[in-house]
């Protein structure tokens, strides 16, 4: 009786059927219905709904792990993005950031190319 079958868990029931979406629908299937069904989530209960459960998702993470681990996973996002561009990159955006801060309040912010100072 080796060949005894068992009924599958709820688990691998569903493993098998999104496997078999996948397969029939490909990957991107999936964030498409994730993007639309954010949007209607977005659209039923407000912007504040997802700042609400991000605000208690990052209030259960701190209990969990300390307010520690924000420094720590912002070092090492830090790191990774310094390495992925280069050291320069953090001056490029920040300049970039000073252009757009400067566009939005109608002042002009972009440094000089001759002397690298901000015009006054």
């Amino acid at each position: 009786m080796a060949n005894e079958k068992r009924e599958m868990t709820v688990r691998e029931a569903g493993k098998k059927g999104g496997e078999a979406v996948k397969e029939k629908y490909g990957p991107e299937f999936y964030s498409r219905i994730g993007k639309k069904g954010g949007e209607a989530v977005a659209e039923e209960r407000g912007r504040e709904f997802y700042a609400e459960i991000g605000r208690k998702g990052g209030e259960t993470v701190k209990r969990k792990h300390g307010p520690e681990f924000y420094s720590e996973i912002g070092r090492k996002g830090g790191e990774a993005v310094k390495a992925r561009h280069g050291p320069e990159y953090y001056s490029r955006i920040g300049k970039k950031g000073g252009k757009a801060s400067g566009q939005a309040s109608g002042q002009t912010k972009e440094l000089s190319h001759e002397t690298g100072t901000h015009p006054r």
